[in-house]
């Protein structure tokens, strides 16, 4: 049986100050197991991306507890929170975040190099990670080159290339069409059945929210 690889307690996350407190997770309690793809889905400003931010470790949170392949994240400190990202986790954003001046195959072997791979090492897996995404022959055109599907599988290739435990991805989808969103996805769900990755997808999309095992539905900071 999959083990549980992130869970919540009794999640709680506000912004703002006192007088004008926006209480944006309101008691989030959710497990995840092994191998999963689940989407987070709910009207914009729900808290969707709050919760993919705090479950990563990129935001903090205010009360509760969660813990990421038994590492409870509020007993690690930013050094500890990085590495245990570094290793364990992958990210996909809707807005790509490559770099514009590094070429496809340079933007996917820079977390290796920081991690420190060898140049040859990193450029290898970076090259084998490019071939599952379908884009081993683009590897030297800069993201500019690229169309926003191709783009998106740089981004892809980039997220996996540590052999994440653990893949979050915002919005995937958000600024493709509808051929390109199904390309996105079919990847997707071929590398996590092929690798026994967690994906965790915030989307607005119901067709993404339907290739997902599960849906975590969401309405104003709480699980629905």
């Amino acid at each position: 049986m999959p083990e549980i690889v992130i869970s919540t307690d009794n999640l709680h996350k506000y912004y703002g100050s006192r007088d004008q407190q926006v209480h944006a997770l309101r008691g989030v309690n959710i497990s995840i197991k092994e191998g999963e793809v689940v989407g987070v889905m709910g009207p914009s400003g729900c808290g969707k991306t709050t919760l993919l931010n705090c479950l990563s470790g990129l935001d903090s949170i205010d009360e509760g507890n969660i813990l990421i392949q038994g590492n409870t994240l509020t007993d690690l400190n930013d050094d500890q929170l990085s590495e245990l990202r570094a290793k364990k986790m992958g990210f996909v954003f809707q807005t790509y975040n490559l770099l514009p001046v590094l070429t496809a195959v340079e933007n996917v072997e820079l977390p290796l190099l920081v991690s420190g791979y060898s140049g040859k090492a990193a450029r290898i897996k970076a090259l084998e990670k490019l071939s599952e995404v379908e884009l081993e022959q683009w590897q030297h055109h800069l993201p500019g080159e690229l169309s926003g599907g191709q783009r998106q599988r740089v981004t892809l290739a980039r997220a996996l290339v540590n052999d994440p435990a653990i893949v979050w991805a915002d919005e995937p989808t958000g600024n493709l069409d509808s051929e390109n969103e199904r390309l996105i996805m079919d990847l997707l769900i071929q590398l996590n059945k092929e690798n026994n990755q967690t994906f965790v997808i915030v989307t607005h999309s119901d067709y993404v929210g339907g290739r997902a095992d599960r849906i975590i539905s969401m309405k104003d900071g709480e699980i629905v």
